[in-house]
């Protein structure tokens, strides 16, 4: 066995432990032996169909055993998997598939009505449906036996791209090495003290790095139990935690806002959680307090996409004396916060730069994109941060026009862009705006043509065809202009204050 990627994980546990539990979904319990037997066989069947070092396998379907089997498989190959969020519209879709230059795409049976749209359609792309059956779903492209793979794969080879959104409106395709991942997974077992005989919640979707870099990878490492759920349901939840004996679990902060707010929050059994893991967007400091009077302290701290995804952390015993604070640096990573270049003073707001071995060496087939955010080895994040008198960062605002909806990235430049393609618009703008629910919602002012009229119905519905729900603005206001500088620019600033 040469290779040090994660396709030589499951072959690995499966040595140490081949009868413990690896995966649950549905109550359908798969082991590390019959994970590495169905990875193996997976591999072989994918081999024969073609698929070889560096090609480009995608993947669209809910958290599903089955998934996990495909990204292993895959990785063990050398080819690079492909994660798609299942909430795409036809057109975001077929830009991802497109521009990955995808080769395969795996599609759960029930999403298949997704690539009979034209834009992916018309792709011709070779296309496997499979049902989710706790493991069996793929069987029809596994190979007969157990084919024994030892595709030599270095850290430094591309073992995923995830898509994320960008200012331009773009999809940007982050790369990350079998190296980033391992790295990440290596700094939160640093901080956190995770053994053989956790039982992890997943219930956020793993397309996402969260779930997948920061609870699944961790468990698989450590041979603990993954508990697959294809969605989150706060009732649900508390179900499992009690029945189960969850011992880690993940959320963003609207899952947590709806666990406290289940009926039985303050009488479940919760004692068998040790550990909550909480990222997407800083998380309100009174929702902070509700889980503390619960009896646990969340764990938050700061990532994104291109940090796979951690690079700082809020430890445990440091939680209520920095309360609302994102930690500080990942052992195996550096930050700084940075003002024209130097190291910004305690408590002046600055620009978020990291590096380290969990960094993405940059962004799929976009060589101008990658220039601009990694110079001299750090990544700039764009995002905004203090650091008081012990080096503990805050997030205070991004430099980009980003904000996070219900935990997932939000770019206004790709709404505005759809909203441009409305014959009677003459200029938009789309800005995020406090929600009690969801974090954040876009709002988008519009300013229509001479002679044009529409109303917010109009916009949503021309919007619902073109971008994916989590990122259609919750409300519309037209203006007859917008705010601009001398220079032309827009701005933005005064349609926040306007809006608060």
């Amino acid at each position: 066995m040469n290779d040090s990627g994660l396709g030589s994980w499951p072959r690995r546990r499966a040595r140490m432990a081949p009868d413990a539990t690896a995966l649950v979904q549905d109550g359908v319990i798969t082991t590390y032996a019959g994970l590495e037997r169905a990875t193996g066989r997976l591999a072989g069947g994918l081999r024969s169909r073609g698929v070889a070092r560096g090609d480009r396998v995608a993947f669209l379907g809910l958290n599903s055993v089955e998934m996990v089997i495909a990204m292993f498989a895959i990785a063990r190959l050398g080819a690079i998997f492909v994660p798609v969020n299942t909430r795409l519209a036809p057109a975001e879709l077929a830009y991802v598939l497109e521009h990955s230059d995808a080769g395969l795409l795996l599609v759960e049976d029930a999403l298949a009505a997704a690539i009979e749209q034209p834009p992916v359609a018309a792709l011709g792309l070779d296309t496997v449906g499979f049902t989710r059956a706790a493991g069996s779903g793929l069987d029809r492209l596994m190979a007969d036996d157990d084919a024994e793979i030892d595709e030599p794969i270095a850290l430094d080879d591309v073992f995923m791209i995830q898509y994320t959104s960008g200012t331009s409106g773009r999809p940007k395709g982050v790369m990350l090495t079998h190296g980033n991942v391992t790295w990440n997974v290596y700094n939160l077992l640093v901080d956190i003290d995770l053994g053989s005989q956790e039982v992890a919640l997943v219930t956020a979707p793993l397309f996402h790095t969260a779930a997948l870099n920061q609870v699944l990878f961790p468990t698989i490492l450590k041979g603990g139990t993954a508990i697959i759920e294809t969605k989150f349901d706060a009732d649900r939840a508390i179900d499992m935690i009690e029945r189960e004996r969850v011992t880690l679990l993940f959320g963003v902060t609207t899952m947590y806002q709806a666990l406290s707010q289940t009926r039985r929050f303050w009488a479940a059994d919760l004692d068998s959680l040790h550990l909550a893991l909480c990222g997407g967007a800083p998380i309100p400091e009174t929702l902070l307090q509700t889980w503390l009077d619960r009896g646990l302290m969340i764990v938050q701290g700061y990532g994104l996409t291109e940090t796979s995804p951690g690079a700082t952390m809020l430890r445990a015993a440091e939680g209520v004396r920095k309360l609302g604070s994102a930690g500080t640096a990942c052992f195996f990573t550096d930050v700084r916060v940075v003002v024209d270049e130097r190291q910004a003073a305690v408590d002046e707001p600055g620009e978020v730069l990291v590096r380290g071995p969990n960094v993405s060496p940059g962004y799929w087939r976009d060589g101008a994109a990658t220039a601009n955010a990694f110079t001299d080895g750090w990544l700039h994040t764009g995002d905004l941060a203090t650091r008081d008198d012990e080096g503990y960062l805050r997030i205070v605002d991004r430099l980009k026009d980003m904000y996070i909806s219900g935990g997932e990235n939000v770019y206004p430049a790709e709404i505005e862009q759809a909203i441009y393609a409305h014959p009677a618009v003459s200029e938009c703008a789309v800005i995020g705006v406090a929600d009690p629910t969801w974090g954040e919602v876009g709002r988008a002012f519009v300013v229509l043509r001479e002679g044009e009229d529409l109303d917010a119905g109009d916009v949503l519905r021309h919007l619902e065809s073109r971008l994916a729900r989590y990122k259609v603005p919750k409300s519309i206001e037209f203006v007859a202009e917008l705010p601009h500088n001398a220079s032309g620019k827009l701005l933005k600033s005064r349609l926040r204050e306007a809006a608060s």
